[in-house]
């Protein structure tokens, strides 16, 4: 197989979005419809509820540089193809989960399913087959799956109306079993086409500029950090600055179209070097974070610079490691990257809604703005890096 690998067509990466909307409607997303009817059948505690998410993005986070491995070792399309199997075992526990401590180990199996299928490992797969060529596809199925809320909230609460959530449960794992592994093995080539396999044995240790890797880690990080945080306290965060609830709701509703009509903008300036996307989508977010915190009248303009800068974030995760890194240290080093983004959302609900309770909305808010602007002064550090990199190529 040969490094010049036809990416797939249109509609091969319109089936590669609606697989991550698939796998994310099912695991990260899913318990924001799912907890009440489930605490109001068991009566669990909604800490533990909710906690069970956190668990399954640590296990997620504790998988994430050995998935990456084994990607460049022996390709990703098995890898992608098992996540949804995985996922669906953990949903059929949990549909027959009658403790708590069954209930938080189909949560466990569920985050084994996210290391297998979210964007890390599917990005990681893109870039061992493609290499820097995989901008354009990971472009096109980000713009999809940023969709992911949107088609499975409504789909999902409508079947938990209609047979409860367990059997919910039963039916979104079918259709994960059914679909999942099917479509990855008939989109995606098999093997690892960039890398050879004496690549991915031995290029880990190689060495790359420890800089350019730690300022990734943390920018992608407190980007993880801010926008785990936004989506599960906004509407909370906006009822303490004074708005009603029904407002509160009207005002998130902005978040998702201004989220994918950056992403639409985006596939029209590929071009573009992506650590100039990475730097207005951390100051969108910066600008739109402070708007909403010190003029809240003017809140639904703060909301819509902020989604814009959140919808691009999901796209720079892949494209400018791709761009900054060989595409061997690109595959082995997304998992390892990521560690820290998913450990830190899996605590950000727990500390926010501390912080949500002894500090009020507006304080909560201004320490939000400030990792925004935080993640500004780091994007500016390594956009200086790469200015020197492309002045004095090492090698």
């Amino acid at each position: 197989m040969s490094n010049l690998t036809r990416l797939p067509g249109i509609f091969g990466i319109f089936l590669l979005g609606m697989l991550q909307v698939l796998v994310w409607g099912g695991s990260f997303f899913l318990m924001a419809v799912m907890a009440d009817p489930i605490m109001k059948e068991t009566g669990w505690a909604s800490q533990w509820v909710y906690g069970a998410l956190s668990l399954s993005i640590l296990v997620s986070a504790v998988l994430a540089p050995l998935i990456s491995r084994l990607i460049a070792r022996y390709g990703g399309r098995l890898v992608l193809a098992s996540s949804g199997l995985g996922v669906a075992i953990g949903l059929f526990m949990m549909a027959n989960a009658t403790s708590l401590p069954f209930f938080l180990l189909a949560w466990a199996v569920i985050g084994i399913g996210m290391a297998l299928g979210l964007y890390e490992a599917l990005f990681a797969t893109l870039g061992s087959l493609y290499g820097e060529r995989a901008g354009a596809a990971i472009t096109g199925i980000t713009l999809i799956s940023g969709f992911a809320t949107t088609l499975s909230w409504p789909a999902v609460a409508l079947l938990i109306e209609y047979v409860g959530w367990r059997s919910t449960c039963l039916a979104y794992g079918l259709m994960l079993v059914l679909t999942v592994a099917p479509l990855y093995i008939w989109v995606l080539p098999g093997g690892s086409v960039s890398l050879t396999k004496k690549d991915a044995l031995y290029d880990e240790n190689l060495s790359i500029n420890q800089r350019v890797y730690w300022l990734l880690t943390m920018i992608f990080a407190l980007g993880a950090v801010i926008m785990t945080a936004i989506s599960v306290q906004l509407i909370s965060l906006l009822q303490g600055q004074g708005y009603s609830l029904a407002a509160a709701i009207g005002f998130s509703a902005l978040l998702g179209p201004s989220q994918v009509g950056s992403r639409v903008l985006q596939v029209f300036s590929r071009k573009r070097h992506p650590i100039w996307t990475t730097l207005i989508s951390v100051v969108f977010v910066a600008i739109g974070l402070l708007i909403v915190t010190i003029a809240p009248a003017t809140t639904a303009l703060g909301l819509v610079l902020y989604g814009a800068g959140n919808g691009l974030r999901a796209i720079v995760r892949g494209l400018l490691p791709l761009t900054l890194m060989s595409p061997t240290h690109y595959v082995l080093l997304m998992g390892r990257m990521a560690r820290p983004s998913l450990i830190g959302q899996a605590l950000t609900p727990l500390a926010g809604g501390y912080f949500l309770q002894a500090w009020g909305a507006g304080s909560v808010l201004a320490g939000l703005s400030s990792l925004a602007v935080l993640n500004v002064i780091l994007v500016l550090f390594l956009l200086q890096l790469v200015r020197k990199q492309h002045h004095h190529p090492s090698r």
